[in-house]
């Protein structure tokens, strides 16, 4: 974990992107309010669109969740490290940003909400690349996105083919340093990396024979004092599950 100094000063130093949300049910001055952290750039997931706007998947469920259950919040977008950080030192009260659901977090003292979408990671390589599986890979260097779950899929495996693990802090830097040459390919969530080669043209290709077995999603506290939110984000998932929120927002950002 982040030394605490160390996560008061990166946060401090972050742009802060504000939204704030109302509530489904008639609001009142003692409604909870929350500061919910989450990262910059994960499409379909976090992302500034074309409009300027903060925007995703992660963004709308927690906007649904929020009008359902009654709460406000500010989101705050700090980035993968910064947002972990600011909940670490207690600068903000959950984070939601594609975080997926391990052992590892939860003994390192995650707390995790019920699974909001499962994904899968695999292995992508630039789109003139003749590399068509790991084994073409072999011996050569792989970009990972600090701490997330493609970087711990890149290291289960490296030993396996000889891979060196470049880490990068955010995935369009990732992202570039494949299509640049200085890496072979990149660990990614599937539907980020499909979204960006879809949407965006992004110069990579998924190697669809990569993919590992995945975990869900998980909205996250660090500390058991905010067990009340976890409890509400649970809940009103449940509710916009039941009542078809939940397939809208997916629909909107990756198909039926």
């Amino acid at each position: 974990m982040k030394k605490k100094v160390f996560a008061l000063a990166l946060v401090a130093a972050m742009t802060l992107s504000m939204v704030a949300c109302g509530a489904k049910k008639e609001a009142s001055s003692d409604a909870p309010h929350y500061v919910i952290a989450t990262d910059t750039a994960f499409r379909p997931f976090e992302y500034t669109n074309a409009e300027g706007k903060f925007e995703g998947i992660d963004v709308d469920i927690l906007a649904a969740i929020a009008e359902d259950q009654g709460f406000t919040y500010d989101l705050q977008s700090l980035g993968w490290d910064a947002a972990i950080a600011a909940c670490q030192a207690g600068q903000a009260d959950g984070m939601i940003a594609g975080a997926s659901i391990t052992e590892d977090r939860k003994n390192n003292g995650w707390i995790f909400s019920d699974g909001y979408y499962d994904a899968t990671q695999c292995f992508s390589v630039a789109a003139d690349s003749a590399i068509a599986s790991f084994e073409d890979a072999r011996g050569t260097t792989v970009a990972v996105k600090t701490a997330t779950q493609g970087a711990s899929y890149a290291e289960s495996i490296a030993n396996d083919y000889d891979f060196t693990i470049s880490y990068f802090e955010d995935s369009p830097t990732m992202y570039q340093a494949v299509i640049g040459g200085q890496c072979s390919g990149c660990f990614e969530d599937t539907p980020i990396i499909k979204a960006y080669i879809q949407e965006d043209g992004l110069g990579l290709k998924a190697l669809d024979n990569t993919q590992n077995q995945g975990s869900p999603f998980g909205f996250a506290i660090f500390n058991s004092d905010n067990q009340a939110l976890i409890d509400s984000f649970n809940a009103g998932l449940a509710n916009i599950k039941s009542n078809g929120k939940y397939d809208e927002i997916i629909a909107k950002y990756l198909g039926k």
